[in-house]
């Protein structure tokens, strides 16, 4: 009779302890599904009220490296910005790129100055643009071992380039190469290898004799590459154009577009900008406008009737 009631006793205590575990494990769940549940729902809502602005960016650089570079920046007008979001957009090329800036895709853009005198024909205002004039230059690369000591040594030879449409890495180096006695068109042959690193890696790997880019990628690749920059050499380098440009839709709020600009051209008066700015080879964001771009404009007419058409 007592083991019975032992065994009984025993009996009830492990339905206890069973009931008290699953108990346990029922409001466990809840507690993380409701935990689930909640933060999300929260960080969703709270970017579905946000209005949502297309950053874009020329290819300066491969889409991953871009993203590196800029997001930084796009993290930083949202922090400052509290009501508004901005989503960075890279695209694969030139061309792509063009199409989407030219259809209007983009509420934000940083075009190259050629693109920044498009866009403001198609729809686009001039609000501001990369400071450091100086570096909106093109420089045509060659290996230290290849002999070229003049221009004329390039005649029959492959020259790379990142696209047709890009100012200071093609048409700037090409006006240079023309102007000192070759015909593009017919005495090199111009390879168009779809960003600033492949050209320079098409002149490290032989691919070709000499490769054009402008100065910001390069000194980016030479701190990344240094094994292949020190085979490299900047033979020439060409006059300035006014940099990159800042352009806005002209259907976004102007309260919005002086916002952005007032964030950007004090950049360089901080320490959170400054590093923002060193990532991009750059000093600092300054106020322009259309008439800043006069300089383009002229030099892209001279370019397309003596050079080649700049859309082939």
């Amino acid at each position: 009779m007592i083991k019975t009631k032992q065994i009984q006793q025993s009996y009830l205590t492990i339905i206890h302890l069973f009931s008290v575990t699953l108990l346990a494990l029922s409001l466990s769940a809840c507690e993380q599904q409701q935990q689930t549940d909640y933060e999300p729902r929260f960080s969703d809502q709270a970017r579905q009220d946000k209005t949502v602005y297309i950053f874009s960016i020329h290819p300066l650089h491969n889409p991953t490296r871009l993203f590196e570079v800029y997001q930084p920046l796009i993290d930083y007008l949202e922090t400052h910005l509290l009501s508004t979001r901005f989503k960075l957009e890279a695209s694969r090329n030139y061309a792509a790129y063009d199409e989407k800036l030219f259809s209007g895709k983009f509420h934000f853009s940083l075009p190259n100055p050629y693109q920044t005198v498009m866009a403001a024909e198609r729809g686009y205002q001039v609000f501001g643009k990369m400071g450091d004039d100086d570096n909106f230059r093109g420089i045509i690369l060659v290996r230290k071992d290849s002999g070229i000591q003049q221009v004329s040594d390039l005649k029959n030879q492959a020259v790379s380039y990142p696209a047709p449409t890009a100012l200071a890495a093609t048409m700037l180096p090409q006006w240079y190469l023309y102007s000192h006695g070759l015909n593009i068109l017919e005495d090199i042959e111009n390879r168009y290898v779809g960003s600033q690193e492949s050209s320079i890696m098409n002149v490290y790997l032989k691919q070709t004799l000499a490769g054009a880019t402008w100065p910001p990628p390069w000194r980016a690749f030479a701190k990344e590459r240094p094994e292949v920059a020190q085979a490299l050499e900047i033979k020439w380098q060409t006059q300035p154009l006014p940099n990159n440009g800042l352009v806005v839709r002209k259907d976004v709020p102007q309260a919005l577009v002086d916002a952005v600009g007032s964030l950007l051209f004090q950049l360089h008066t901080h320490e959170t900008g400054r590093q923002i700015l060193a990532t991009m080879e750059l000093s600092r964001f300054e106020a322009a406008n259309y008439a800043t771009y006069q300089p383009v404009r002229e030099f892209l007419k001279k370019f397309e009737q003596q050079v080649r058409p700049i859309r082939e």
